[in-house]
Order: C-alpha cells, then sequence, then structure tokens
C-alpha cells in the first residue's frame, strides 16, 4: 500500500506535484506510480514521441545527494552497453531532478516474488542465470577502468547491486539506479557508507570500495534470489569499524553452488574472483549448465543436454512496491 512506502516528495515550497494526468514537461503524461525507493520516486509516463518512459523524480532538497546524483547520471549517459538501462534525458521541475529513462517490465525482484508468492516455487535456476550472466557482464564493463571522466581512465563500482535495480526487459536484464556509483583509479577507494547495508560487502562499512565489492554484492543478490533469504542476520542499524558479519550460511542452495558463493562472499577482498563473470561462470557451472552465445541468436543459458522446454510467467506490473528491500521468505 502507499502509505506503508516511505514518503520522497518534495518539501519545496511550490514544487511539481506527481500524479496521474500531471504533465513534467510538454507532451509527457505521468500514467501511474510504478515504485517508490529511499531517495526517489519512479512513474511512467506517455512521451511525446514513441513509447512511454519511466521518469525517476528525485527531490532537490538534499543538495549533496541530488549533485551525486546528476554527476553519476552524466556520467552514465555517454556509456553505452546492452544491460545498462538508457538514460534518454535530464532535467529539472521545480522541487526535483528528473531522470527519463527507459520502462522495464518489471524488477528481478518483481520476478522472484512472482514465483515464490503466486507458483509457489522458486525462481527456475537457469531464467536466474541468463540474467545475473548479462548484470555480470555489465558490472564488469563498469569496473573496468576504461572510462574516461575529468581526462583520465577510470571504473566505476555500481555501489548498490540488488534485485531491485535488475530492470527485465523480455529475455534481457539491465543494471538501472547509478547514483551510488563510484568512479575508481586503484584497487581500493575510500567512500562513504553507501547502498543496501543488506548487500554491501563488508569492506564498504570500513569505509572503502574495492574493485570487488559489486562481486559481492552480486553473489548476495544470487543468494538471495535463488533461496528467497539472506545469507546473513540483518546487520545493525549502528555499526562500528569493528563490526564482522558472521560466516555465511547458504543451507539454501545445492552443496555445488556453495563454493563458488563463498569465495565470492570473501571477506577479503582479493580472495573473491576477479571478475563478476567468472562468478557467474563458476555457478552456471555448478547448476551444470552453460552459456549460449550464437551470433545473431539471443543469449541463452542452457542444461548440459537436452531439456523440456517450459514458459515463463507473464510478468504484469500491477502497482509500485518493487522497490521493497525485504526478500520474501521460502516457499516450503
Amino acid at each position: 500500500m502507499l502509505s506503508a512506502l516511505p514518503n520522497v516528495r518534495s518539501t519545496t515550497p511550490g514544487a511539481f506535484a506527481p500524479a496521474v494526468g500531471a504533465s513534467p514537461a510538454p507532451g509527457y503524461r505521468l500514467r501511474c506510480l510504478r515504485g517508490r525507493g529511499g531517495f526517489a520516486e519512479v512513474w511512467e509516463c506517455e512521451a511525446p514521441n514513441g513509447p512511454p518512459v519511466a521518469l525517476k523524480f528525485m527531490p532537490t532538497s538534499n543538495t549533496s545527494s541530488t549533485a551525486r546524483e546528476l554527476r553519476a547520471v552524466q556520467s552514465f549517459q555517454c556509456l553505452e552497453h546492452p544491460y545498462i538501462v538508457t538514460t534518454h534525458a535530464v532535467w529539472s521541475v521545480p522541487g526535483y531532478l528528473v531522470i527519463n529513462m527507459e520502462l522495464a517490465e518489471a524488477t528481478l525482484l518483481d520476478l522472484m516474488q512472482l514465483y515464490h508468492n503466486d507458483l509457489g516455487q522458486p525462481l527456475e535456476v537457469p531464467t536466474l542465470c541468463l540474467y545475473l550472466w548479462q548484470v555480470a557482464d555489465a558490472l564488469d564493463f563498469l569496473n573496468a577502468r576504461r572510462h574516461v571522466r575529468d581526462g583520465r581512465k577510470v571504473g566505476f563500482q555500481h555501489g548498490d547491486v540488488k534485485p531491485n535495480n535488475i530492470l527485465l526487459f523480455g529475455d534481457v536484464a539491465k543494471l538501472t539506479d547509478h547514483g551510488l556509483a563510484t568512479a575508481t583509479n586503484s584497487p581500493t577507494t575510500p567512500c562513504s557508507r553507501q547502498g543496501t547495508r543488506e548487500y554491501s560487502a563488508p569492506e564498504v562499512f570500513l569505509g572503502t570500495l574495492t574493485d570487488w565489492s559489486d562481486q559481492y554484492s552480486l553473489a548476495v543478490s544470487y543468494y538471495a534470489l535463488r533461496s528467497g533469504a539472506f545469507p546473513f542476520p540483518p546487520p545493525p542499524k549502528e555499526t562500528s569499524r569493528s563490526y564482522l558479519r558472521p560466516f555465511a550460511d547458504l543451507s539454501g542452495v545445492t552443496e555445488a553452488e556453495r563454493p563458488p558463493l563463498l569465495r565470492a562472499l570473501s571477506p577479503i577482498p582479493t580472495n573473491r574472483y576477479p571478475t563478476c563473470r567468472d562468478l557467474m561462470s563458476a555457478l552456471i557451472k555448478a547448476n551444470g549448465l552453460k552459456v549460449e552465445n550464437e551470433p545473431d541468436q539471443p543469449l541463452r543459458v542452457v542444461r548440459e543436454g537436452p531439456i523440456k522446454s517450459g514458459s515463463k510467467p507473464h510478468l504484469s506490473f500491477s502497482g509500485p512496491g518493487s522497490l521493497s528491500r525485504r526478500i520474501p521468505p521460502p516457499t516450503a
């Protein structure tokens, strides 16, 4: 219900009021609220030319977070990758920064909840591996120090990898929400504590990002989507630099999946896999799957040997809530 969601409306006097039918720019008309996060609302919106788009409304009352979001959007607008959500434009209305993005069908969290709540079963492993292989490819692209910013080559740690920041476009998954992305020019980068705590790497609690921090979050996301639970108890709201997470409980996955996850969840960043795709390759192999990436054919993750074809459930978005941080419990 909307009343249970965080209030992220602008408190600026005379601010634009996002509502069904409202027009935040000539030719644009808001259709419905698609979700709320901790810092913004996302609306489905008619566009003057072409298909509907997603508009993210971020209040501008917090100057520092607005500046960081705008700088991240500007950095990512020039990056082209098939598994990163495209940002079409950015503008301002009274009280808000408005980010115009391509409109997805749902989030990966929506899909997992559909399987758990409506079908009473976990998300199909080949489907999960297909989507997270694509996300891993996007993360390796971002993490590599080949992007020019302020005249030098940098990498980017996304900083908030989680299921509700993975958008679905048919059989394609795309990474979104780059507001916490941090440019890196060395294996370790000082940063403020950021991201979603349940998915954050341990070094983030110490005020540092590493080249392997996003991989850690990807591993937590895999386990949460695979099992319906987190591998760790929730961290305390106030953590000190001496806080240590307990050993990961990976009882929700098969024995074959545990070694790759344990490596990616290592508290020592350099002990993790060199890349995110290395992690997903190990998990795909552990599940008896393989990646098929033939020229002029859609990317597929299939079983080693013949399998029965099955249909995925139809995705339909019925309202906000996809930005929830709560993972539903495993279905008995």
